[in-house]
């Protein structure tokens, strides 16, 4: 296992694990109408949504996101081979590790080390900032990963390859290539991810650009596609800022 972390990790293991609980629970049906999007209908939706808020977003349409500040500097919540901006109301937070202080845990606490070691590490990446769309009212979060250095920029899709590979339970994923405002370029994929604990799909993203200090992804998720598409414009503006060096 080898590694600590932060508190945060180990409360969404036992976030994912309280879903998990309540939505395999529920047997009514949503009085309200607004019930999530089951799997057949994530599927059948396609890339075309994701594509309409994308162009949106990057037109300045009225769903674009409005900066609420920057990460990856020095001095930031979360120092990076890049920079971009967030959006406003979205709160960075880094994900550290550091050595164990020593074993000698309980079988329960070994557990969720493990866990949270898996939730640290995907494919050659390593998770190392994540910014919460709570405080702007959304479920999810934008993470960064970063790699080791040494890859070539023509590594890109090839890197991001592996990184949706890793996590598993992943279909239907179209790659295409990015440029942002600052003329940084990389590869962007995106993807039905299936979560077998839930019995859902839903719609992820990312892109991925490599630097000299190694490559790094910025990845959407989100609780499920309704809220993956309403965040959007802040993992767009993410990319439009993106900066290096």
């Amino acid at each position: 296992m080898g590694r600590a972390v932060r508190g945060t990790v180990l409360a969404q293991l036992a976030l994912l694990a309280l879903l998990a609980g309540v939505l395999t629970g529920c047997s009514e049906p949503a009085e309200d109408g607004g019930a999530k999007p089951s799997a057949s209908a994530a599927e059948g939706a396609g890339t075309d949504a994701t594509t309409e808020a994308t162009t949106e977003a990057k037109d300045g349409g009225k769903d674009a996101a409005r900066s609420g500040g920057s990460v990856g500097a020095a001095g930031s919540a979360c120092e990076l081979p890049v920079t971009f901006d967030t959006a406003e109301k979205w709160r960075p937070e880094a994900v550290e590790t550091e050595a164990p202080g020593g074993s000698g845990g309980s079988e329960e606490d070994d557990l969720a080390a493990e866990l949270a070691e898996g939730l640290l590490r995907q494919g050659p990446f390593t998770a190392a900032c994540e910014i919460d769309a709570k405080p702007a009212g959304n479920i999810g979060f934008l993470r960064v990963w970063t790699g080791e250095a040494g890859a070539k920029a023509d590594d890109a899709q090839a890197l991001l390859k592996e990184f949706v590979a890793a996590e598993g339970g992943t279909s239907e994923a179209k790659y295409s290539a990015f440029t942002s405002d600052s003329d940084v370029s990389g590869s962007e994929v995106a993807y039905l991810y299936t979560s077998e604990a839930l019995d859902e799909t839903k719609k992820e993203r990312a892109f991925v650009t490599v630097t000299p200090d190694g490559p790094v992804v910025v990845h959407l998720g989100g609780l499920d596609t309704e809220e993956h598409e309403q965040m959007l414009p802040a993992y767009e503006l993410a990319k439009r800022t993106l900066k290096t060096g």
